[in-house]
């Protein structure tokens, strides 16, 4: 999945390490995804400190606030500084976040409106028992009860480091492994239920690399990251000396010894993008005969999926490799290495020596978060987490106007329609090739808003007292919801986000695009905003997630979501020949000294944004339908789009949190997400004047035209 992402914090709460979730974005992998969104890897609700109140921000008077630009600066040296660099020099980064800006700002008045419904059920007297309204309130409660957590402290850890003190051999800790998988504990390989991506109407078991406890392999192996290698060995030691393991600082120095040989062997996050490689079936049988050294058979029918008739491994060769050095590592490291992941994932649930300590690596060391969130917005992410579309039925009653859904399927469908007229006019593009684009694109499915049918939690318990046994039953809740489909057809109306999510996605395997009701307020979408801010703005989210369709890895899929080839050779090549030059271009941007925009990783949503800005250009001409376009406070309509586009990524981060980004997440950084997009399209530079020596400036056959 590719998203914008409220839920990133929420999910990694609730679910363990070993789950591989392909079709929902707030616990996906970013090797296991088969949808793309719009917005960067960070969490969108992180505080309470910035937006207070629980109504939309306004954004000048037509939409674009031009109190925000710095006009000192010229559009084609800096774009991003020109439309924004005012309010981005008034923006502060509370010090409960990594980043701080236009999705984090909607984040939190979103979670302002669920603290004020969350306030009121708790008032109530008259909840019914088993109610969603009750298991909201009491989800709320127990994170709040902090006088019973404190005094628990490490005691619901106990049955889980018994049972891996009892797990005394590989075979045994091989099933251990395997009941993590909707249960709490690591693995080293991934494991989950989704959609098949070349039989897109089933689901299918997926097996993958996991193992790791920082964020991915280049922070074990580059020496630009040794320091947060280093602090994370301190982590692991303090966690096992709080629960009392035996040797904590030798077995720490073991723990990341070997993790960094399980790094040494996964795939990189480059490799794990292309879905043609990602795409291997086998049986168990075969993956057992394949990756000797590892009990496939005690660990998937630990997992209860042992009778499956075959999976989608997706990092073929490195299983092999995983296998061999679980095969070779002494069971005291295993052993140990379970017991610290139990530990670290639990933490957030624990007392406050455990959360703290998580917070300070997690937070404070690698994404240089100074202070911790208020207790009661943990407590809001953790409820949503558990009960998501429980709180956003209640979200869209309370918040989400008709009109607003009425007015972006009117958005979408021009969009639709600019984006087809433009498929003709591509001399790179032959017919064929064409005529399945066009096919594709008209079998695009649109959800706006909300899902039609909304999840039943009538067999989720939540107590108001048991934060822990909460987590854990709501963990397994998810499992067994993932389990009983899985021989069902798939669930087309499903939704991958929740309505409270501040983000939109494609799903390639069901050709759909999706925008939750809390991205479309401003600056996104304003249905009293001038039109060309609102096709720069939310045209240009449409258009990055209609993109996402025919982006580098999205275009494998065809109109009815199959990964196939639905393109002449030819015509592939010249795509590609194209794609390299976009990355070549986002290659060069340094976002910090020696830390550089990979355009490899960031392919696909670097194709999205040059698509979102393009296509919406194109469809807000044709929205005039032959009228002149109007000149506002002496900005162009083109101007207003543009800028429109800028505003919303409007963002500030802290230095940890983008050398993290560029080396995990999918995204480039909010700055060449203004920039990259812009100085391809011709009308910017007659816009703005762009010349000839200026920062930015691309001659025009140096512009990457894609979509």
């Amino acid at each position: 999945m590719k998203s914008l992402l409220l839920g990133a914090a929420i999910g990694a709460m609730l679910l363990p390490s070993a789950v591989l979730a392909q079709d929902h974005d707030h616990a996906c992998l970013d090797e296991a995804c088969t949808v793309w969104s719009i917005f960067q890897d960070v969490p969108a609700v992180e505080g309470a400190s910035g937006w207070q109140g629980v109504d939309a921000p306004r954004y000048g008077t037509w939409g674009f606030d031009p109190a925000g630009m710095d006009t000192s600066v010229a559009p084609g040296d800096d774009f991003m500084r020109y439309a924004n660099g005012a309010a981005l020099d008034r923006l502060v980064i509370p010090a409960d976040r990594t980043s701080y800006g236009s999705f984090a700002l909607l984040g939190e008045l979103s979670e302002n409106r669920i603290k004020a419904m969350i306030d009121g059920l708790a008032a109530r007297s008259d909840l019914v028992a088993g109610s969603d309204e009750l298991k909201i309130a009491d989800a709320y409660r127990s994170y709040m009860d902090v006088a019973r957590i404190e005094a628990l402290d490490a005691q619901p850890l106990q049955p889980y480091l018994a049972a891996i003190r009892a797990a005394d051999s590989h075979d045994a800790m091989a099933a251990y492994m395997g009941r993590t998988v909707g249960g709490l504990g690591g693995s080293f390989f991934a494991t989950g239920i989704g959609t098949d991506q070349k039989q897109p109407d089933r689901y299918v078991t997926s097996a993958g690399q996991s193992g790791l406890g920082l964020p991915n392999r280049d922070y074990y192996l580059s020496p630009l990251y040794a320091d947060k290698k280093t602090q994370y060995q301190a982590y692991v030691a303090r966690m096992l000396e709080m629960i009392g393991w035996e040797d904590p600082t030798g077995n720490a120095e073991r723990i990341v010894a070997l993790e960094t040989a399980i790094a040494e062997a996964h795939w990189t996050p480059i490799e794990n993008r292309n879905r043609d490689r990602t795409y291997n079936e086998y049986t168990i049988q075969q993956l057992a005969a394949d990756a000797p050294g590892f009990d496939w058979n005690g660990y998937f029918g630990a997992a209860r999926l042992g009778d499956v008739p075959r999976l989608i491994v997706r990092q073929n060769t490195a299983m092999p490799k995983l296998a061999a050095i679980y095969a070779e590592t002494p069971m005291a490291t295993l052993q140990a290495w379970q017991a610290f992941h139990t530990t670290d994932q639990a933490a957030p649930r624990l007392s406050a020596r455990f959360s703290d300590a998580q917070w300070e690596f997690r937070s404070r060391d690698l994404q240089g978060q100074p202070e911790q969130r208020p207790r009661d917005r943990r407590a809001i992410a953790f409820a949503q987490g558990a009960l998501g579309e429980a709180i956003g039925r209640q979200y869209v009653a309370d918040w989400f106007p008709a009109e607003s859904k009425a007015q972006m399927e009117e958005l979408v469908a021009n969009l639709r329609r600019a984006l087809a007229l433009r498929i003709e006019t591509y001399d790179w593009m032959s017919a064929e090739t064409k005529a399945a684009a066009q096919d594709k694109l008209a079998k695009f499915t649109v959800k706006i808003g909300y899902p039609d049918r909304w999840r039943d939690y009538s067999d989720l318990e939540i107590r108001g007292d048991d934060l822990f046994g909460n987590a854990e039953r709501a963990g397994l809740f998810r499992w067994e919801y993932q389990l009983n489909r899985l021989n069902d057809p798939v669930d087309k109306t499903e939704w991958g986000m929740t309505p409270q999510t501040v983000n939109a996605y494609y799903n390639s395997t069901n050709n759909e695009i999706v925008f939750p009701a809390a991205i479309l307020q401003p600056p996104f979408f304003d249905p009293q905003a001038d039109p060309a801010v609102n096709y720069g703005a939310i045209g240009g989210v449409i258009g990055h997630e209609i993109g996402h369709g025919f982006d580098d890895q999205g275009s494998k899929s065809d109109g009815d979501g199959v990964l196939r080839s639905w393109w002449t050779a030819e015509d592939r090549a010249n795509f590609e020949a194209l794609t390299r030059r976009l990355g070549a271009q986002y290659d060069t941007y340094e976002v910090l000294p020696g830390y550089f925009v990979q355009g490899a990783l960031s392919m696909g949503e670097n194709i999205g944004d040059a698509a979102g800005v393009a296509v919406g250009l194109e469809a807000y001409h044709l929205s005039l339908n032959g009228a002149p376009a109007p000149v506002i406070d002496g900005f162009t309509a083109n101007q207003r789009l543009f800028l429109g586009w800028a505003q919303v990524w409007q963002s500030n981060s802290r230095d940890d949190a983008l050398k993290n980004q560029v080396v995990t997440g999918p995204h480039s950084p909010a700055m060449f997400r203004v920039i990259g997009p812009v100085r391809n399209v011709d009308a910017w530079y007659e816009a703005f004047d762009v010349q000839p020596g200026q920062r930015y400036y691309l001659a025009p056959d140096e512009r990457v035209r894609i979509w």
